[in-house]
Protein backbone atom coordinates (compact mmCIF):
# COMPACT_ATOMS: atom_id res chain seq x y z
CA UNK A 1 0.00 0.00 0.00
CA UNK A 2 2.84 2.37 0.86
CA UNK A 3 4.50 1.55 -2.47
CA UNK A 4 1.31 2.31 -4.37
CA UNK A 5 0.92 5.64 -2.56
CA UNK A 6 4.56 6.53 -3.21
CA UNK A 7 4.17 5.62 -6.89
CA UNK A 8 1.01 7.71 -7.11
CA UNK A 9 2.78 10.60 -5.37
CA UNK A 10 5.67 10.38 -7.85
CA UNK A 11 3.22 10.27 -10.74
CA UNK A 12 1.27 13.30 -9.53
CA UNK A 13 4.48 15.19 -8.69
CA UNK A 14 5.86 14.54 -12.15
CA UNK A 15 2.52 15.58 -13.63
CA UNK A 16 2.57 18.79 -11.61
CA UNK A 17 6.09 19.62 -12.82
CA UNK A 18 5.04 19.08 -16.45
CA UNK A 19 1.87 21.13 -15.91
CA UNK A 20 3.84 23.99 -14.34
CA UNK A 21 6.35 23.98 -17.20
CA UNK A 22 3.60 23.93 -19.83
CA UNK A 23 1.68 26.65 -18.00
CA UNK A 24 4.82 28.79 -17.85
CA UNK A 25 5.27 28.40 -21.60
CA UNK A 26 1.60 28.83 -22.35
CA UNK A 27 1.55 32.57 -22.17
CA UNK A 28 4.21 35.14 -22.87
CA UNK A 29 4.77 37.30 -19.81
CA UNK A 30 4.86 41.09 -19.89
CA UNK A 31 8.27 42.69 -19.32
CA UNK A 32 10.06 39.41 -20.02
CA UNK A 33 12.64 39.51 -22.84
CA UNK A 34 11.99 37.32 -25.88
CA UNK A 35 14.15 36.72 -28.91
CA UNK A 36 11.80 35.65 -31.66
CA UNK A 37 13.34 35.48 -35.13
CA UNK A 38 11.51 36.00 -38.42
CA UNK A 39 12.30 35.75 -42.11
CA UNK A 40 9.69 37.59 -44.13
CA UNK A 41 8.43 36.76 -47.62
CA UNK A 42 10.93 39.25 -49.09
CA UNK A 43 13.88 37.45 -47.42
CA UNK A 44 14.47 40.07 -44.69
CA UNK A 45 15.55 38.75 -41.29
CA UNK A 46 14.22 40.30 -38.08
CA UNK A 47 14.24 39.60 -34.35
CA UNK A 48 12.17 41.03 -31.53
CA UNK A 49 15.34 42.07 -29.69
CA UNK A 50 17.28 43.80 -32.47
CA UNK A 51 16.83 47.41 -31.31
CA UNK A 52 13.40 48.23 -32.78
CA UNK A 53 10.01 48.60 -31.17
CA UNK A 54 8.21 45.79 -32.97
CA UNK A 55 4.49 45.19 -33.28
CA UNK A 56 3.81 41.59 -34.26
CA UNK A 57 0.39 40.49 -35.46
CA UNK A 58 -0.12 36.73 -35.48
CA UNK A 59 -3.08 35.73 -37.63
CA UNK A 60 -4.48 33.08 -39.91
CA UNK A 61 -4.94 33.85 -43.57
CA UNK A 62 -8.69 33.82 -43.08
CA UNK A 63 -8.42 36.61 -40.49
CA UNK A 64 -5.99 38.93 -42.28
CA UNK A 65 -8.40 41.88 -42.35
CA UNK A 66 -8.01 42.27 -38.59
CA UNK A 67 -4.25 42.67 -39.13
CA UNK A 68 -5.05 45.50 -41.55
CA UNK A 69 -7.07 47.23 -38.82
CA UNK A 70 -4.07 47.01 -36.46
CA UNK A 71 -1.90 48.56 -39.17
CA UNK A 72 -4.42 51.36 -39.66
CA UNK A 73 -4.24 52.08 -35.92
CA UNK A 74 -0.45 52.41 -35.78
CA UNK A 75 0.25 56.00 -34.63
CA UNK A 76 1.51 58.47 -37.22
CA UNK A 77 4.79 59.04 -35.36
CA UNK A 78 5.72 55.38 -36.00
CA UNK A 79 5.25 55.57 -39.76
CA UNK A 80 8.48 55.84 -41.72
CA UNK A 81 10.36 55.92 -38.39
CA UNK A 82 13.20 53.35 -38.45
CA UNK A 83 12.79 52.76 -34.70
CA UNK A 84 9.36 51.15 -35.21
CA UNK A 85 8.02 48.35 -37.36
CA UNK A 86 5.03 46.06 -37.70
CA UNK A 87 5.34 42.47 -38.84
CA UNK A 88 2.33 40.36 -39.75
CA UNK A 89 2.82 36.64 -39.25
CA UNK A 90 0.35 34.65 -41.33
CA UNK A 91 0.02 31.14 -39.97
CA UNK A 92 -1.05 28.47 -42.41
CA UNK A 93 -2.99 25.71 -40.72
CA UNK A 94 -2.22 22.91 -43.16
CA UNK A 95 1.10 21.55 -44.35
CA UNK A 96 1.89 22.56 -47.92
CA UNK A 97 4.42 21.35 -50.48
CA UNK A 98 7.23 23.61 -51.66
CA UNK A 99 5.49 24.60 -54.92
CA UNK A 100 2.32 25.51 -53.03
CA UNK A 101 4.37 27.47 -50.47
CA UNK A 102 5.99 29.43 -53.30
CA UNK A 103 2.55 30.30 -54.66
CA UNK A 104 1.34 31.40 -51.21
CA UNK A 105 4.48 33.54 -50.70
CA UNK A 106 3.82 35.22 -54.05
CA UNK A 107 0.21 35.87 -53.02
CA UNK A 108 1.36 37.34 -49.71
CA UNK A 109 3.80 39.62 -51.57
CA UNK A 110 0.95 40.77 -53.85
CA UNK A 111 -1.15 41.52 -50.78
CA UNK A 112 1.79 43.45 -49.30
CA UNK A 113 2.04 45.52 -52.48
CA UNK A 114 -1.65 46.40 -52.13
CA UNK A 115 -1.24 47.28 -48.44
CA UNK A 116 1.82 49.37 -49.29
CA UNK A 117 -0.24 51.40 -51.75
CA UNK A 118 -2.77 52.12 -48.99
CA UNK A 119 0.05 53.00 -46.59
CA UNK A 120 1.68 55.22 -49.23
CA UNK A 121 -1.41 57.42 -49.20
CA UNK A 122 -0.94 57.91 -45.48
CA UNK A 123 2.78 58.61 -46.00
CA UNK A 124 1.92 61.20 -48.65
CA UNK A 125 -0.58 62.92 -46.33
CA UNK A 126 2.07 63.05 -43.59
CA UNK A 127 4.74 64.17 -46.10
CA UNK A 128 6.91 61.12 -45.41
CA UNK A 129 9.25 60.92 -48.39
CA UNK A 130 9.75 57.17 -48.38
CA UNK A 131 8.51 54.17 -50.34
CA UNK A 132 5.95 52.58 -48.00
CA UNK A 133 6.59 49.10 -49.47
CA UNK A 134 9.96 49.13 -47.69
CA UNK A 135 8.10 49.31 -44.36
CA UNK A 136 5.55 46.52 -44.90
CA UNK A 137 6.56 43.07 -43.63
CA UNK A 138 4.84 39.70 -43.58
CA UNK A 139 6.01 36.25 -42.57
CA UNK A 140 4.42 33.14 -44.05
CA UNK A 141 4.54 30.64 -41.19
CA UNK A 142 4.05 27.30 -42.92
CA UNK A 143 5.49 25.03 -40.25
CA UNK A 144 4.17 26.79 -37.15
CA UNK A 145 7.61 27.70 -35.80
CA UNK A 146 6.89 31.40 -35.38
CA UNK A 147 3.42 30.77 -33.95
CA UNK A 148 4.93 28.34 -31.46
CA UNK A 149 7.47 30.97 -30.35
CA UNK A 150 4.70 33.52 -29.86
CA UNK A 151 1.97 31.33 -28.44
CA UNK A 152 3.21 27.97 -27.31
CA UNK A 153 0.11 27.16 -25.27
CA UNK A 154 -1.56 25.05 -27.93
CA UNK A 155 0.34 25.96 -31.03
CA UNK A 156 -2.75 28.12 -31.43
CA UNK A 157 -2.22 30.54 -34.24
CA UNK A 158 -5.35 32.48 -33.45
CA UNK A 159 -5.33 36.26 -33.64
CA UNK A 160 -2.82 37.92 -31.30
CA UNK A 161 -1.05 41.29 -31.20
CA UNK A 162 2.28 41.74 -29.39
CA UNK A 163 4.39 44.85 -28.83
CA UNK A 164 8.05 44.19 -28.08
CA UNK A 165 10.49 46.85 -26.84
CA UNK A 166 13.91 47.45 -28.37
CA UNK A 167 15.51 44.75 -26.22
CA UNK A 168 12.75 42.20 -26.87
CA UNK A 169 10.79 42.86 -23.68
CA UNK A 170 7.11 42.15 -24.18
CA UNK A 171 5.41 45.47 -23.50
CA UNK A 172 1.81 44.56 -24.28
CA UNK A 173 -0.29 41.78 -25.80
CA UNK A 174 -3.88 41.42 -26.96
CA UNK A 175 -5.97 38.55 -28.28
CA UNK A 176 -8.07 40.94 -30.34
CA UNK A 177 -7.53 44.19 -32.22
CA UNK A 178 -6.44 46.85 -29.71
CA UNK A 179 -7.93 50.32 -29.84
CA UNK A 180 -5.82 53.08 -31.36
CA UNK A 181 -5.28 54.55 -27.87
CA UNK A 182 -4.21 51.19 -26.40
CA UNK A 183 -1.77 50.62 -29.24
CA UNK A 184 -0.36 54.15 -29.02
CA UNK A 185 0.08 53.76 -25.25
CA UNK A 186 2.06 50.54 -25.71
CA UNK A 187 4.27 52.03 -28.44
CA UNK A 188 5.32 55.14 -26.50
Amino acid sequence: MLIVKWGALQFFSAGAVVFIQVAAMADLSLDRIYSVSFVDVDGNTFATNDGHVTTVVLTRGSDIDRARVVGDRIPDYCLGNPNYRMITVVSFEKKHSRPVRAIFRALVRCRLDTEAQRLQQRYDQLKIARNARLDVYAVADFDGNVAAQLDSSKGDAGFHVFVFGRNGALLKKWDDVPSADELAGALK
